[in-house]
């Protein structure tokens, strides 16, 4: 690459929320979200050089991202961790203190995922839980710097000291986070290290980060952009498009409609854009070159996927990597699988950043 920037992140996907399958819509019993099973990816992952593996949070769904990564870090030689967390669910002090100790247990190889969305029992309008969204990230990032809070707001009211493993730190965890609405993107050029978003096309993309960079310009402060998307890698277009179509193929309409419900997030404006790429796509699901909508049919959040052969998808990556695009979270089907495959076809000839010593 003939820029200056520093190589991309390309992390994987846990799992962690009952997302694995071999064929989407079919629940296999091996493949739910478990100990032994989410371990066994998250091994992988770092076996194979990836630089992060994100940990997804959900309620009705999975295993705990906290607990999870606090139990399979000893395993975990180099790779960092992306926690989710779920703004809301623990008390910003008590949270600072968990995820500074679990940036210790991990050597500080910690990242943090900041996910807005209701309480499980809760509904609370955009607005507001985008506003609890920023006071919590703005805490949380002093309580991780060491620095004491005096903030009183809409939804934080403290006045604090750190804990004593948050008073010993210089610096926070990065915080990753996402969201199209108004609100969240706001939120995001206010306190994001990171901003996340879904597939898109690369115009798309383009032109989200064009305007992340406007907002936090605005603000005085700079961030990372992400992308988190499927992939669908084989040693021929031909076998790369045969296996996406056999992913979906026992998905009907009434079985996609469910699984896409069951999240917490289903009403997101992110999920809507997602719906449009999939109304937007030719016959065979495709919204532009090597850009297929047909993973959306049958999951919640990230509905689209980078199909083709090696070179294909080394070139897509670049593609977005041309209009702003810092760091990947990658995924296919099934998790552990397919990390080892795209780790053989793609990512053994990618250049990507260092792990972390």
């Amino acid at each position: 690459m003939s820029d200056e920037r520093p190589l991309p992140e390309v992390a994987w996907f846990g799992a962690l929320c009952d997302d694995d399958y071999e064929q989407l819509g079919v629940a296999d019993p091996a493949m739910r979200s478990s100990w032994d099973h989410c371990r066994s990816i998250a091994t992988a992952a770092d076996r194979n050089g990836f630089d992060a593996i994100l940990m997804p949070s959900g309620y009705a769904l999975g295993i705990d991202a906290v607990a999870f990564t606090s139990a399979v870090a000893p395993m975990l030689e180099r790779i960092r961790p992306l926690v989710a967390v779920r703004v809301g669910e623990v008390w910003v002090p008590q949270l600072a203190r968990q995820l500074a100790t679990l940036d210790q247990v991990l050597g500080g190889r910690l990242l943090v995922n900041i996910i807005s969305s209701d309480l499980p029992g809760e509904t609370l309008e955009s607005e507001p839980r985008y506003r609890r969204t920023l006071e919590t990230m703005l805490a949380l990032k002093q309580l991780l710097a060491g620095q004491p809070l005096d903030v009183h707001g809409e939804f934080v009211d403290l006045t604090l000291d750190p804990p004593r493993i948050c008073a010993e730190r210089a610096t926070a965890p990065p915080l990753y986070f996402g969201g199209l609405s108004e609100a969240a993107k706001e939120t995001a050029a206010r306190a994001a290290d990171v901003y996340l978003m879904w597939p898109d096309t690369v115009v798309g993309v383009g032109e989200v980060v064009a305007d992340l960079r406007r907002r936090a310009a605005a603000h005085g402060r700079t961030m990372r952009y992400g992308l988190r998307i499927h992939v669908v890698v084989r040693e021929t277009e031909a076998e790369a498009r045969e296996a996406a179509a056999h992913l979906i193929e026992a998905v009907d309409e009434a079985t996609g409609t469910a699984i896409r419900n069951r999240s917490l997030d289903a009403a997101s404006a992110g999920v809507a854009r997602q719906a449009e790429l999939r109304d937007g796509a030719d016959g065979d699901g495709f919204v532009e070159d090597h850009l297929w909508t047909g993973i959306g049919r049958a999951r919640s959040g990230a509905g689209a996927a980078i199909v083709g052969d090696p070179h294909q998808v080394r070139a897509k990556l670049d593609a977005y990597r041309a209009v702003g695009i810092d760091a990947f979270i990658l995924s296919g089907y099934p998790h552990e699988r397919e990390c080892d495959r795209f780790a053989r076809l793609v990512l053994d000839d990618h250049p990507h950043a260092p792990l972390p010593s």
